[in-house]
């Protein structure tokens, strides 16, 4: 199992919010890749039989890769690349996502291509909301 941990570390709030995730995982065997940009590049060390990642999340990922640079840009298809790359080489791709009511229009611009795009080649699709799943896509 892999959890592919995209929250980049800067200042104490974040410090604190990846130290609650590593003491959350500690005991369910996830090896943790930190990758808060370019997953279109990353390569999963293992054999996809019986293989799971975790991607946390989405929407981090996208606001890393647009804000970074000294010009706003749309990491749409860059990002697309990376989960389609991840779901070739694992066999189970569980993807961490939100919806953002507020931010600039182009990031939310950009969320919900993404989300859309996702749950198009996704084989199920659950929205959680106060804890509440709501299957909206496949089977469990």
């Amino acid at each position: 199992k892999f959890y592919i941990a995209t929250m980049e570390p800067f200042g104490d709030e974040a410090q604190k919010a990846i130290e609650r995730h590593r003491v959350m995982r500690q005991g369910k065997r996830f090896i943790t890749i930190e990758r808060s940009h370019n997953i279109d590049t990353l390569v999963i060390p293992c054999e996809s039989t019986g293989s799971c990642a975790l991607l946390e999340c989405l929407t981090t990922l996208c606001a890393n890769e647009m804000f970074t640079q000294e010009e706003i840009t749309d990491p749409s298809e860059k990002i697309l690349r990376g989960l389609k790359s991840l779901s070739e080489q694992v066999e189970k791709l569980v993807v961490v996502t939100n919806e953002y009511p507020s931010g600039t229009t182009e990031y939310i611009r950009i969320m919900s291509q993404l989300n859309n795009a996702a749950a198009q080649f996704a084989d199920v699709v659950i929205e959680c909301v106060c804890g509440i799943p709501l299957l909206l896509k496949g089977t469990i």
